[in-house]
């Protein structure tokens, strides 16, 4: 049986739903998301918890290490911070004289600051103009691609993560290709939903494997003996007809290294 709980955006009832799957005594919790693990982390020591998507484990303090996480958590990482760079380096292959980045993204992260740092270093070592456009409310989405054209961005790299802009995708794609702003995004979905291109972990296969975590501890492992691991899969997806809306060509070798190709 398993036990499906959303606070659908709604932060202030994360805890409430962790409590409740605690009070039920499930016998594994799977947490998405650095907040959503945080959150059954807090709300108990003892039931076993898999992680998926949750940026560096050990950083965060979920795990002593990812060969032994030592506590009630283990699952998967996702190298996030450490994947910019390679988004950055993208754009700048299929945007040409790539000046000037919009690097527009949540502080409420739990790994922003890691991944800022990874982000200034590649744009220095690429000679680019970084901006940084933090994004608080909902509503600083649209302020920071407004602020993005108006500062003449030649591109922007988008990591808002959770309910902040998860509602807004396909506002967000239509905005980003009406003002001609080559995007990068980390998740599929936005391209799907109309932007250009992202680069990410495989959310699709981090959850099957997250499936073989629970497996093992139905069957009696214990979490801290089940060593975390590090993504395996990676994709990069890219849309013909967004590029074709923004006025952009994609590269032939670009675009042969593509995994997914929207036409």
């Amino acid at each position: 049986m398993i036990e499906w709980r959303s606070y659908e955006g709604k932060r202030d009832r994360q805890r409430a739903l962790a409590d409740e799957l605690v009070r039920l005594k499930v016998d594994v919790i799977v947490a998405v998301g650095s907040g959503d693990i945080q959150t059954a982390k807090e709300a108990t020591s003892t039931i076993p918890i898999v992680m998926m998507v949750g940026g560096d484990p050990v950083a965060s303090g979920f795990v002593a290490s990812l060969a032994r996480p030592g506590g009630n958590i283990t699952g998967l990482a996702t190298l996030r911070p450490e994947l910019s760079g390679k988004r950055l380096e993208l754009l700048k292959e299929i945007v040409p004289e790539l000046l000037r980045v919009a690097f527009v993204a949540s502080p409420n992260n739990r790994d922003y600051a890691d991944e800022k740092k990874e982000i200034e270093l590649a744009a220095a070592a690429f000679g680019i103009k970084l901006r940084v456009l933090d994004v608080k409310i909902p509503k600083d989405v649209d302020t920071a691609f407004q602020t993005a054209t108006r500062e003449k961005a030649n591109a922007v790299l988008f990591r808002v993560a959770g309910p902040l802009a998860a509602a807004q995708r396909p506002q967000i794609a239509a905005f980003a290709v009406k003002h001609r702003l080559p995007t990068m995004y980390d998740i599929a979905e936005y391209v799907e939903a109309g932007g250009l291109m992202s680069y990410g972990v495989s959310a699709i296969d981090l959850a099957r494997r997250a499936a073989t975590y629970v497996d093992k501890i139905l069957k009696g492992a214990k979490p801290a003996d089940l060593p975390v691991e590090q993504p395996i899969k990676f994709e990069f997806i890219i849309n013909l007809k967004a590029a074709k809306q923004i006025g952009l060509t994609i590269p032939p070798n670009v675009l042969a290294r593509a995994d997914k190709v929207i036409r």
